[in-house]
């Protein structure tokens, strides 16, 4: 696991220390379904990673190890399979409300 260097010594901290879903039910990143209440649960978790200072190193990781479920990196399940399918990697705009 490749670990970034933040400011406090040499203490390394791994990408994931800070993300800022830390401090949020991990229960809000795995919706369950594509419609109704579900929309707004990845609209929720979305929000969260719209302002997380790890969000790529996040949606890195997710496309890298294959995770297929939950919100990743601002991303649904069916975008990451998009993505892989363009082989396009997303900016910032990429995360949008569930439709």
């Amino acid at each position: 696991m490749a670990a970034e260097r933040q400011g406090e010594g040499d203490r390394a901290v791994h990408w994931s220390e800070r993300a800022a879903c830390l401090r949020v039910d991990p229960e809000l990143f795995f919706p369950i379904g594509h419609s109704g209440p579900s929309l707004t649960q990845i609209d929720e978790a979305k929000a969260v990673c719209g302002g997380c200072p790890v969000l790529e190193q996040c949606l890195d990781w997710a496309m890298g190890a294959g995770q297929l479920e939950g919100i990743w990196g601002g991303t649904t399940e069916t975008e990451r399979r998009a993505l892989r399918r363009h082989g396009a990697r997303p900016g910032p705009e990429t995360i949008t409300p569930a439709a």
